[in-house]
């Protein structure tokens, strides 16, 4: 794939990835095509779909579960069953302040570790 066919396809995404990894993506994309490149894209979780799920759902961890954070859905899940959501509310409201930034790092995570294998 070109750059400027890469460039595209991360402008397209940009608020879907974390900027830290962006110039790592970004790299490593000019060595695939770019139906495979616009497939994996196509993959990414919308930071803003799983903030509303967080401010829905996030006292019950399914906010983690979704991007993949498997531990702390399970550490939040168990907090709110056997406090009966007492203390589960805490973490709830701070992880409403991070649960976006925790979405683009996991979509970048993926794209690079997918793009990793792929060489």
């Amino acid at each position: 794939m070109e750059q400027k066919q890469a460039e595209s396809l991360i402008m397209l995404n940009n608020s879907k990835l974390s900027p830290e990894y962006i110039e790592t993506i970004n790299e490593q994309l000019v060595n695939l095509e770019y139906t495979q490149a616009a497939m994996l894209f196509g993959d990414l979780k919308d930071p803003t779909t799983v903030l509303i799920i967080s401010v829905i759902l996030g006292c019950w961890g399914i906010d983690r579960f979704m991007i993949g954070d498997i531990g702390i859905g399970i550490a939040k899940l168990c907090i709110t069953v056997f406090t009966c959501g007492i203390l589960s509310w805490i973490w709830w409201i701070i992880d409403i302040f991070l649960i976006t930034e925790a979405t683009r790092k996991a979509n970048s995570r993926k794209i690079i570790e997918t793009l990793a294998y792929a060489q």
